[in-house]
């Protein structure tokens, strides 16, 4: 047999491709770069997983992605959905598409849910909670009611909640806050998604409840076969759930490998601070390392590293006055710092 005359098949997509995704916010004397070129792929059936302190954009890069982010944020950038949405529409950037508008409307919900990220607040007090759940089920689903119903008393089977015929007419106030959680994501899941956007789903949560729910998340992307992008400043929820992962700081992605490489071969000066202070069981007793310094904000350092002023490793007049180079150390390994460019090397071998 000839190999030359095999063909060749085409390389798959990825669901989703962010691509230098900036978002600004106007300030009342300067703009706020929350968002500065970040840029990431997520794969079918696969889990990104996206940490960080607070305030480093996380939600907001989320956000963009359902298209839910407040008119005062400017967007620019690519968020390529690598499906078919209709006969009409695939393969779309959803930042040129209208926020209010019918197309984004058919991803929103169908293709691509989110499991917001407080549950105290992501549901109604007015309407109870079958009411909820089978708002997108009568949306995207069926626009029969009984069928609906039917639908949604399995989510919530699913999702562990017992005694569902009677939950299902219940309000909020009547579950406690693992039980509202479980409802958030019955509804995340009610149509089927491609995607689920996962906004720091373990918030408030004892850990009991925490594990569950990521047991849940587990079992469930097993079932329906979706990707996940979980936001999290989490490690120990990260290690669990994620093939890969994006270190954010500061607007920017600082590092991306696979969850292995991240935490036993990090390099990014950020990454090691955010798993050094992590607590260990089993370890010795010690205290732990906290990343001295708070978070900026994410003005003018466009041509600065933003953790210049709390980095251990920082490399004077080159650290502090130049842009920072994303350095590509293998295929699926990338950090953005000098340490790793020339100007590291040098600094090496002075």
């Amino acid at each position: 047999m000839n190999v030359n005359n095999i063909k060749q098949q085409p390389e798959e997509k990825p669901l989703l491709s962010v691509k230098n995704l900036n978002i600004e916010i106007q300030m009342d004397n300067a703009v706020l770069n929350a968002v500065d070129g970040v840029s990431f792929n997520i794969e079918k059936g696969k889990t990104l997983g996206l940490v960080g302190e607070s305030g480093c954009g996380k939600s907001l890069t989320s956000r963009s992605i359902m298209s839910l982010n407040p008119k005062e944020c400017e967007t620019t950038g690519e968020i390529l959905y690598n499906s078919t949405i209709d006969k009409k529409m695939n393969n779309v950037n959803i930042v040129d598409l209208d926020p209010t508008g019918k197309k984004v409307r058919s991803i929103r919900g169908k293709k691509i849910s989110m499991i917001f990220q407080e549950p105290m607040t992501a549901l109604s007090p007015l309407y109870t909670i079958g009411n909820q759940i089978m708002e997108a089920i009568l949306l995207h689903r069926t626009k029969n009611k009984k069928e609906a119903k039917k639908i949604a008393l399995e989510m919530l089977r699913k999702v562990g909640i017992s005694d569902e015929e009677k939950r299902f007419d219940q309000y909020p106030h009547e579950f406690s806050g693992g039980m509202r959680q479980r409802v958030v994501i019955a509804m995340a899941l009610s149509c089927n998604p491609e995607l689920l956007i996962a906004d720091e789903p373990t918030t408030a949560l004892d850990v009991t409840i925490q594990a569950q729910v990521m047991e849940l998340m587990k079992s469930l992307q097993y079932e329906f076969g979706m990707a996940i992008l979980l936001v999290t400043h989490d490690l120990g929820v990260i290690a669990e759930m994620c093939d890969e992962v994006a270190v954010m700081y500061l607007g920017k992605v600082v590092e991306k490998a696979s969850v292995r490489e991240i935490f036993y071969n990090p390099k990014h000066p950020y990454t090691k601070g955010l798993i050094k202070s992590m607590p260990k069981l089993g370890s010795e007793k010690k205290r732990l390392e906290p990343i001295e310094g708070t978070v900026p904000l994410a003005i003018n350092m466009r041509n600065k590293c933003g953790f210049y002023d709390r980095c251990s490793e920082r490399i004077a007049g080159v650290c502090d006055v130049k842009a920072v180079p994303d350095t590509q150390l293998s295929a699926d390994h990338s950090v953005r710092c000098f340490l790793y460019s020339e100007y590291g090397e040098e600094e090496k071998n002075a």
